[in-house]
């Protein structure tokens, strides 16, 4: 027993040894030298589904905010939040990942608490308050066959 508690100790020690001298093998100029030519990128900046709630916080290249998003059992819904700060016209579209699909704007909520709807898979509407608005995506209660899978959020908001 000593034998094989002996054995598994020098075992542990060498192995922790050769870990220790692989880190040590990089001189301190090579580390200076790596971070110098390390380029820094900025993080892609999109719009992510966090639980049943997508934040649209950022525009693409051609100044709509895209999103994919996912309606599953557990979320049968999912919430798209976007703070608007001027007044216009808001165009939405849902593209579901198999072309067709029970998918639509059930509601949109505006910063007053009042809200309308429900729509289709377009939407287009006044933008008449500034603040922070909640569009509900669903599917639709009166058709056959919920939706569930991957979709993506368009939004366009056209400036007065």
């Amino acid at each position: 027993m000593k034998n094989i508690s002996l054995l598994l100790l020098s075992v542990l020690l060498f192995s922790c040894q050769q870990k220790q001298t692989k880190n040590d093998s990089v001189s301190s100029s090579d580390s200076i030298a790596a971070k110098d030519s390390v380029v820094v990128n900025e993080p892609k900046q999109e719009n992510k589904q966090i639980s049943d709630t997508i934040f649209m916080n950022f525009k693409n290249e051609k100044g709509f905010y895209v999103a994919e998003g996912t309606i599953d059992s557990l979320n049968s819904r999912v919430y798209v939040k976007f703070k608007n700060e001027d007044l216009g016209e808001l165009n939405g579209k849902i593209i579901p990942a198999g072309g067709k699909g029970n998918i639509r704007f059930n509601q949109i909520i505006f910063p007053d608490k009042s809200s309308d709807g429900p729509f289709g898979m377009d939407l287009s509407t006044n933008l008449e308050q500034k603040g922070n608005y909640i569009l509900v995506i669903g599917h639709s209660q009166m058709a056959d066959n919920p939706f569930y899978g991957k979709f993506t959020v368009q939004l366009e908001n056209k400036k007065k």
